[in-house]
């Protein structure tokens, strides 16, 4: 039973995360893609201290790790919960003034300039009646992604912390650079870590337990033509913007794509094209929930990659796939505890869970085929990656009493 009494900690914390600038770069080379995100990684090591973690340390790659100890007698699987520290580099995540709208009522909700989180078009405020409301002030995103779960995550570890007669085995912490540039796993020591399970807190909406991911792949396909002085190229010259623009006329136009694809349907998705006469570069990202499907749309590409060179005498194509990540259940499923622990923990705490398929993939979807089985959890926040950001208080305390009961299942289920 959790302490109806405890005073929460994770708003102020998360208060205080959001105004640290950790934004990732995604054009960058570096790990991590920019360096400021490591200042919230340190401080986040001197609060584990402050609570006890000995261990608690940052490695050369910005991850920050760090060990509750068990105090139980019982041989209970080492369990960790990830978050990460930096914030997509779609909106400006700088100088970040969050507001909260007490005992919400309904309605839209207006920011200080002016923009509007629609009531309409965020069917989740229906549930947050009476609930206090975090938001920006419209000019930059919130950061509730995903520094709402590393707050959750830290007053959940202060709970037990201050409530020795909780039994627990041991519970590993890590706070990751670069998830939001698809590299938060990259560096990522799962032997160092230590934990035989995890559950990342980066989902949404209360009650949301995520077992499936999309599987994917990336294509490459470079068009290769002649360029000649346009004041001499009669004849001579094969454009290559040309022929790649010839290529995405192909593309089907109600099928296959993200606009017109839903629930379990896959797509493939054409998200850069940069050249010139002489060499055009498409980049595509490749979904799907079944793998098999993944070969599919390649094959459809190529097909229509070698169509299109056929009406263009003498250019040609290079075609590449690369795999991405695949569908996290193909691991989970063979660990269905860690699942059953988390629903176990929801029903304990009166939450209906949620249990969808997400279009898109996360670090546990990697972890799991690195040897971390891990799924996705909520954290509680709305409206990722836009100024119109927001998390209800309420749902944040509710993720940091999950937390604590789920270490508590997996203690008395050893």
């Amino acid at each position: 039973m959790f302490d109806p009494n405890y005073k929460f900690t994770c708003v102020d914390r998360f208060l205080k995360y959001v105004k640290y600038d950790t934004q990732s770069d995604e054009e960058s080379t570096t790990f991590p893609s920019d360096p400021k995100q490591l200042e919230l990684s340190k401080d986040l090591v001197v609060e584990l201290k402050e609570l006890g973690l000995e261990d608690a340390a940052m490695d050369e790659h910005g991850y920050v790790m760090a060990t509750l100890p068990s105090n139980t007698d019982k041989d209970v699987p080492v369990i960790g919960f990830i978050s990460h520290v930096d914030t997509s580099p779609a909106v400006s995540g700088k100088d970040v003034d969050p507001q909260i709208v007490k005992d919400y009522q309904g309605g839209d909700i207006v920011l200080k300039n002016g923009k509007v989180i629609v009531e309409s078009e965020n069917p989740e405020l229906a549930d947050m009646k009476g609930f206090d409301i975090i938001t920006t002030d419209g000019t930059t995103l919130l950061g509730a992604d995903d520094k709402a779960g590393i707050a959750e995550i830290m007053d959940a570890i202060h709970y037990l912390v201050n409530n020795p007669g909780i039994k627990h085995g041991n519970v590993k912490i890590c706070f990751t650079p670069d998830e939001e540039v698809g590299r938060g796993t990259e560096k990522f020591d799962v032997e160092k870590f230590g934990a035989k399970f995890a559950y990342t807190i980066d989902g949404g909406t209360r009650g949301e337990v995520e077992t499936e991911t999309f599987s994917a792949d990336a294509v490459i396909i470079k068009f290769h033509g002649k360029n000649v002085h346009p004041g001499y190229a009669k004849g001579k010259m094969i454009n290559s913007l040309k022929v790649a623009s010839r290529f995405m006329e192909k593309l089907p136009k109600d099928r296959l794509s993200p606009e017109t694809t839903e629930g379990r349907e896959g797509y493939v998705h054409c998200i850069n094209i940069q050249g010139n006469e002489e060499l055009t570069t498409c980049k595509f990202i490749i979904r799907d929930f079944v793998d098999t499907k993944l070969k599919e749309y390649e094959d459809l590409l190529k097909e229509l990659v070698d169509k299109t060179i056929e009406e263009f005498p003498g250019s040609s194509a290079d075609f590449e796939v690369i795999e991405q990540y695949r569908n996290m259940k193909n691991i989970l499923d063979q660990y269905p505890e860690i699942e059953a622990n988390a629903l176990e923990a929801l029903k304990r705490l009166d939450i209906k869970p949620i249990q969808t398929a997400i279009r898109g993939g996360t670090d546990g979807s990697r972890l799991s085929f690195m040897g971390l089985p891990t799924p996705n959890l909520f954290a509680g926040g709305h409206n990722f990656h836009a100024n119109t950001e927001y998390v209800a208080i309420q749902d944040m305390e509710m993720a940091v009493r999950m937390i604590v009961t789920i270490i508590q299942v997996w203690e008395e289920k050893a």
